[in-house]
């Protein structure tokens, strides 16, 4: 199967933000960073793709981007997000786009979200291995004890995430 995508950096209140977008429009990758290499290492094999184009916008994803970090929470919910891995961390990632902004779950309850209660490390594996960084929104999981834990962008932005999603802004 031949992929086709585009990229494209927006400028956001907490740094830049890539996204590379298939042609369908589904994310294959996402974070606040400005270097492509930083995303295309997380995209699934069988989804890299072959053709990559650079774009000076990425339409209704673009849009949403700049809605989200605008104060339109919910923007990002019906953007679709493509990620391939194995059954519980495709089912995982699916789980994390139904926690709602403003309220954050520890590893242990996403786990248990998941259907595996007793699989905390596996709900943490899902958090660091998803590609499409603010759409499945792995930010929302905090360490048992309330603390940030890690986030592949920095815990700076993870912090800035959850104040602007926090219902007391």
């Amino acid at each position: 199967m031949t992929i086709t995508a585009t990229w494209s950096t927006l400028d956001t209140p907490i740094g830049p933000f890539t996204a590379v977008v298939a042609d369908d429009g589904a994310v294959l990758a996402s974070g606040w960073t400005s270097e492509l290499d930083a995303l295309l290492p997380l995209v699934h094999p069988s989804l890299r793709p072959s053709a990559l184009t650079p774009a000076t916008e990425l339409g209704a994803v673009g849009e949403t981007i700049t809605r989200y970090h605008d104060g339109d929470l919910s923007a990002v919910d019906e953007v679709r997000v493509r990620q391939r891995s194995g059954e519980f961390l495709e089912h995982a990632w699916e789980v994390l786009r139904a926690v709602p902004a403003g309220n954050p779950v520890t590893y242990t309850e996403y786990a248990a979200k998941a259907g595996r209660p007793a699989a905390v490390r596996a709900a943490a594996s899902a958090c660091a291995r998803n590609a499409a960084a603010l759409f499945v929104p792995c930010h929302r999981v905090l360490r048992s004890d309330g603390s940030l834990g890690g986030f592949r962008w920095g815990l700076e932005v993870k912090h800035w995430l959850l104040a602007h999603e926090s219902p007391t802004r």
